[in-house]
């Protein structure tokens, strides 16, 4: 069975929407960071960054003497409770996307249970994992891409925002802002070297200053064939 999924019902286990098989057994299982989706996924410092110089800009024109730092001031913060509400909401936004989202790893698959308003449990065995790779931020967390074969695609409307940026043609499920990354980044690179792949690269933390460009993933955990062992 290639990656899908399954509409959310019942959680037997935490994350997952039916017993495991016999012989499979959970080997981790975390969330999101709520504060690392905002940055990566809605923005939120870019957001802020721009109603500050909406405010700065708007108490400018209202700035004409010393007299009148009063009223400058006061129109700058006249835009301060539509601030607070968007930012606001791209906060609340991030944290109901780490609340409701579950991501586990297995000795078979990983399984990413996400969706606010429409639960789904989204199933991708190793067998159709075809690579993966890691990007640490300065905070230690880490973003895992999964590159799929072909034959086990995912819409991108289904995996957002747990997708790896820009990939839309061919979406690649995303393990989003997982504290300790490094170890959760080894951990699946064991289980799928494990599942009879390939042997993988050793993982190497990207640390990326904010100031630079698109993150960079490194292939650590590349795997060119089909898993055994994995759950149909």
């Amino acid at each position: 069975m290639s990656a899908g999924h399954d509409d959310y019902a019942v959680e037997p286990i935490r994350g997952l929407p039916e017993q495991l098989p016999a012989g499979e057994r959970i080997l981790w299982q975390g969330a999101p960071s709520w504060w690392q989706l905002a940055k990566s996924v809605f923005h939120i410092r870019a957001v802020a960054l721009y109603f500050a110089v909406l405010m700065l800009w708007r108490g400018s024109v209202h700035w004409h003497d010393p007299q009148h730092a009063v009223a400058a001031t006061l129109a700058a913060l006249s835009l301060l409770p539509v601030c607070a509400f968007g930012l606001g909401l791209l906060a609340m936004l991030a944290w109901l996307s780490s609340r409701t989202s579950v991501y586990t790893v297995t000795n078979r698959r990983v399984v990413m249970r996400i969706g606010v308003a429409l639960p789904t449990a989204i199933n991708i065995p190793f067998k159709v994992i075809e690579s993966a790779g890691v990007a640490i931020n300065d905070t230690g967390a880490a973003d895992i891409p999964l590159a799929l074969t072909a034959t086990a695609r995912i819409p991108y409307s289904t995996l957002w925002p747990h997708a790896r940026p820009w990939r839309l043609r061919n979406p690649e499920p995303m393990l989003r802002g997982i504290p300790d990354g490094v170890r959760v980044a080894g951990l699946l690179r064991n289980a799928l070297y494990e599942a009879s792949l390939p042997p993988p690269a050793n993982v190497v933390a990207l640390r990326r200053d904010a100031g630079q460009g698109a993150k960079t993933y490194t292939p650590a955990l590349d795997g060119a064939g089909q898993s055994q062992t994995a759950a149909g």
